[in-house]
This record gives C-alpha cells, structure tokens and sequence, in this order.
C-alpha cells in the first residue's frame, strides 16, 4: 500500500533526488505534475518548454521501469499545480508528502502555501543538485563585504579535492588557468581552423508528441520545436558528457572565448541544461574531466577552466541567488531606464554580431558564455537597459534558464546592477574584443575602427558614453579607473561628438516611451 507521495518537480530529474533516494517505491508513489501555468509563468522559448516536458515524461518512465508507481499528470489535463495536488490527494490519500527543495523563491513559497491550503503534510528535503549546501554558502558569505567566485572556487577545490595535491596546493601550482585560455579567431584560423560536431540526436515519439504540444499550447511563445536535438534522458545525457570528454574538452580550454558564426558550439559541451534539470550531476560531470586529465587525455588548462565553471561559477550564482533572496532582481545601482527592445525577440537590428547572436538564440534556446556577456550583455549594460528586463529577457530564452541561474549572472554579471557586490568592475568592452575574438564584423555595415559617427561600431561610442556618464562611480575603482581618467583627458569636442552618437543611435534603436 502506498501510504506516502514523492513529488517530483521538472527540473529535480536527478539520479540523486532526495526525496526519491530516501523513500521505497514499495510503500511511495511519485507525483509527477505539467502544470500549465508554471509553463505560462514566463514567456519561454519553445525549446526550453520541450526540454522540461520531454524530460519529465522521460523520467517519468524511467521511474515506472525501476518499479516506482508514478502518478503523471499531463498539460492539458492540469490548469496548474492545484489541480493536479487535488487529483492526487482524492485518489491516492497519502499520510505525507515529501519534496526535494524546490530551485526557485517562487516554487518554494507557491507549493509551501497550497499544501497549508489543501491541508496537507509537505516536508522539503535539501537539494542534492548542487556541491554546496545552500546553508553552507550562507554562513560563508553572510560576514563578507565583497563575494569573490574565486574565493568560493578554492574553498570547492580544497573540500572536493578536486585537482588538488596531497600537499594542500593547486594541481599545476595555480588555481587558475584563465590566461591559456584565450586564443583569438587569428588564432583558430592560423591552426586550419578546428571543429568537432556535436551528436546529432533525432527526438523520439515521446518527444515528437510533446514538440506538436507545444506549438499548439504555446503557439505565441519565441522559436520553435524544430531541429530539436538535445538529450531528454539520463541515458542519453551520459553519452553527451562522455562524447564531449572525448573529442571537445582537449581544445575547449583554448578556444572557449571565442565566436564563429559557423560554428555556434564549437568546443564548448552544452550540458547547462542538462546538468540544471539533474540529469547529469555536478559531480559526475568535473570528475569525468579531470580523469581526462589525469589519463593525459586532456590538458590541465581545458580541464580547470571546465572544472571551474562547474563548481565554481554554478555553484557560485546558485549561492548567491539564495543569499540575496528575491529583491535582489530588483536591483538597479546604475539606475538604467530604457527598456528592453522589442528586436530582442526577433534579432532584426543592423550590428552584425547582435543580429547573428540574437538569431542563434531564437533558433535553438543556447549561447555560449561570452555570447552571452560581451554581446548581448555588453549591449544591454551600454545602453542602460532596465536590469528586470534584461533578466526576464534571458530567463525566458535559454533552454539551461532558471531564476537561480539567471540572477546573479544577469543583476550582478552583465547589468552591474548589485553595484559591484559580485564582480570588481562591469564587463564592459568596445568593438576591439568583439573583432578579436569573433568573425562578426567583416560582415558588419559598422567600421569597428571608427569611433564616433553613423558608420562607427555603436559599441565604440557606447561604451564611452557609458563611462561618461558614470563618471564619479568607477573613477576611484581600480580596474575602472584608467579608463575613467582617459575619457577625462579627451577633448571636449570628441567628447560631444561620442554623446552626440550615443543619443542618435540609442533614439533609434533603444528608445524610451514618451
């Protein structure tokens, strides 16, 4: 007799759930629940949407095929995640109610409130997605002034022993490898160019079944379910992490920066999303790579940097979203005001490396990082675009999106909108790194070596129309103080005419509501 419930949530899919490893499927059935409303909660690209589904159903029968009774709960059938906790409770009458801790404010406060609602026992147990306790993160962080990743990521390092020496010192003598790991597209080009495709996986009944959902429940919502190929099982994910162990994760280090219009992956292993719904664990994922290394499959600059975006940076962002609590979406230190233009959602705008960048999300759900920071982020914090719009922006259109993911990357990484709680100075850049690092401006119609005028790279005149106007703020930091000082020695005649460029383009392309 089933006499207790395990609900699962869509991006609690892991191996490692706490709930599900602590209960016995002999006396728990799983709910499971597609709630339509939590799907409607934002306006989410198609891809994202399927991915979840997909992975839930998935799951869902996984679980019935280890011997658990699951109670699934299908879209069209579930208005919201009232209806299918009533359904459940009629039928099956559990005595309680165990649940991984949900990943969002949201999702905690909403299930916390409907199970006093339904007068029902809902125990949440603590999430084993992620390295760091989120209890753990608290009392680290909680007395500091400045919350440094790296300081964190060396904590992560010594307690996992994750490339580390018996000794106590880093693997290599550093911590850190960031500065290998910066080849130009000079540099791809100069050594013939490499690639390596990533698996081309064709989706399955279930998730053809759930793509014709989408497009007919979600039918206004930006992409499509086209030319879906991402893994949506555990199966499925192992293989993608052992094919980019294999033949991407020996040249990631080196080329991790850079963007090419051709190739929108490259070297990079697109298991974000993945490792986000559970089906791969953090765990599972750095320790893969550093057996490469240790086999002297790969070389140790790749593999710390891959290493450090996951426990290091994810683990990081997780931290400081919890630490921050919910207003710390409505931060806004610069005071940016402009909204959020509409051509975000259909790429259609003359910078070539915005338009290409802004398709490719449109297309499939994903950018790399530096897509993501020094495009479509440097242009967002130049133009002073509203930081709660940019959030909802980039929560909405990445497949690997959650509120815990895209806060403290998007208020504190890109907007500087936490006032530099997180990083030592904006990520700011002109055309120089962009033409460096990419192939987008031989095609672009603006001149990166232009400063100022209607054929000059807007990134040129933005970003110093951006230290110009936030003069007084960063003219003290040391790492923003140099350039604070050179936009001060300019003439005022250049000067003007960087203003007078800033205000033409941002009129056009950025304005704001009379």
């Amino acid at each position: 007799m089933h006499t207790q419930t395990i609900w699962v949530l869509g991006d609690q899919l892991s191996p490692n759930n706490a709930a599900l490893t602590a209960a016995d499927p002999a006396s728990a059935v799983v709910l499971m629940i597609e709630s339509k409303a939590r799907g409607a909660l934002r306006h989410y690209h198609k891809k994202k949407l399927l991915l979840v589904y997909s992975a839930m159903r998935h799951f869902a029968n996984d679980l019935r095929q280890a011997g658990w009774t699951v109670d699934y709960h299908l879209l069209t059938d579930t208005p919201d995640f009232e209806s299918g906790l009533k359904r459940h409770l009629e039928t099956h009458h559990p005595t309680s109610i165990q649940l991984t801790e949900p990943n969002s404010f949201i999702e905690t406060t909403a299930l916390k409130k409907l199970a006093r609602k339904l007068n029902t026992d809902l125990t949440l147990l603590p999430t084993q997605q992620f390295l760091c306790p989120r209890a753990d993160f608290l009392a680290w962080a909680s007395p500091r002034k400045r919350l440094l990743m790296e300081d964190h990521y060396r904590r992560l390092r010594k307690q996992t022993c994750y490339l580390m020496q018996k000794n106590g010192e880093p693997v290599g003598g550093q911590w850190n490898f960031d500065h290998d790991n910066r080849k130009t597209f000079s540099d791809w080009h100069k050594a013939g160019r490499p690639t390596t495709p990533i698996p081309a996986l064709k989706p399955d009944t279930i998730t053809r079944e759930v793509a014709a959902l989408i497009d007919t429940e979600f039918a206004d919502n930006p992409g499509t379910t086209e030319n879906f190929s991402l893994p949506v099982d555990r199966h499925h994910a192992l293989k993608w992490l052992d094919n980019f162990i294999t033949h991407r994760l020996p040249t990631f280090g080196d080329y991790e920066d850079l963007m090419v219009s051709t190739e929108p992956v490259l070297f990079h292993s697109l298991i974000s999303p993945l490792i986000n719904l559970g089906l791969l664990t953090p765990q599972e994922c750095a320790e893969k790579a550093i057996t490469a290394y240790e086999n002297g499959h790969a070389p140790l600059p790749a593999v710390e940097g891959f290493v450090r975006q996951i426990i290091g940076w994810r683990e990081y962002i997780n931290g400081i979203y919890w630490l921050r609590g919910p207003d710390y979406a409505k931060e806004n230190a610069l005071h940016a005001h402009r909204p959020l233009p509409d051509w975000f959602y259909h790429g259609n705008v003359p910078m070539s490396c915005l338009n290409h960048v802004l398709h490719q999300v449109i297309d499939t759900g994903w950018n790399h990082h530096i897509q993501r920071l020094m495009i479509l982020g440097n242009f967002c914090l130049l133009a002073g675009i509203r930081p709660d719009q940019t959030l909802r922006w980039f929560t909405e259109m990445y497949v690997d999106a959650n509120e815990w993911v895209m806060a403290a990357n998007v208020v504190g990484m890109i907007c500087h909108a936490d006032g530099g709680l997180i990083t030592t100075k904006p990520y700011a850049a002109g055309s120089a790194y962009i033409n460096r690092m990419s192939d987008y401006c031989p095609s672009c119609q603006f001149d990166p070596k232009l400063k100022t005028g209607p054929q000059a790279c807007p990134f040129n005149y933005l970003y110093w129309n951006f230290y110009d106007q936030h003069a007084d703020r960063f003219n003290n930091n040391p790492r923003t103080s140099m350039p604070v000082k050179n936009w001060l020695k300019r003439p005022p005649k250049d000067q003007q005419a960087v203003r007078d460029s800033a205000t033409t383009f941002l009129k056009t392309w950025v304005p704001v509501p009379e």
